[in-house]
């Protein structure tokens, strides 16, 4: 005759392997899709000259700002800078105005201010691949030498940068 303790126990052993045996499982996979869009942002600092401008003298006179670009990584993008509010202002020959005066400047993608930033692509433009983070595009600024009949007074354009992704 089997002690109470062990005829316990195997009743519960029993029980157990037969509910692991009426045990079962069934498996079915989900996809999980995202999109993920191609974004970028600008924003522009503003190009205020540090030295002001001499027509007595009438040298040229330089500045420098920044624009940051940030893109959705491995977004090809352009900046395009237009010709600014200026009348009768191109990319060439900006106008900044002070009432119905001008003062003409220039604004360049590079530091040895060769090479204009205007609205054609891709040779007035600066084109990049973002990153996910901001990245900072220099802007180079002169205003033109030789204007010797501008008044004095402050002088102001406002211009637009562009990002075409």
């Amino acid at each position: 005759m089997m002690p109470l303790w062990m005829k316990l126990f195997c009743t519960t052993a029993i029980g157990l392997f037969s509910m692991n045996a009426l045990a079962a499982t069934a498996t079915s996979n989900f996809q999980v899709q995202a999109t993920v869009s191609a974004s970028c942002n600008i924003a522009a600092n503003p190009l205020t000259f540090a030295t002001p401008y001499d027509p007595t003298v009438g040298t040229q006179v330089d500045g420098q700002t920044t624009l940051d670009v940030t893109c959705t990584s491995a977004t090809n993008y352009t900046v395009a800078l237009n010709e600014g509010l200026g009348a009768g202002a191109t990319v060439t020959t900006r106008k900044m105005t002070s009432g119905a005066n001008t003062l003409d400047y220039t604004l360049f993608r590079e530091a040895g201010r060769t090479s204009i930033w205007g609205t054609t692509t891709p040779t007035e433009t600066v084109a990049g691949t973002g990153t996910g983070a901001a990245q900072t595009l220099p802007v180079y600024g002169r205003i033109l030498s030789g204007q010797t009949s501008v008044p004095a007074g402050t002088y102001t354009d406002t211009v637009t940068a562009t990002i075409t992704f």
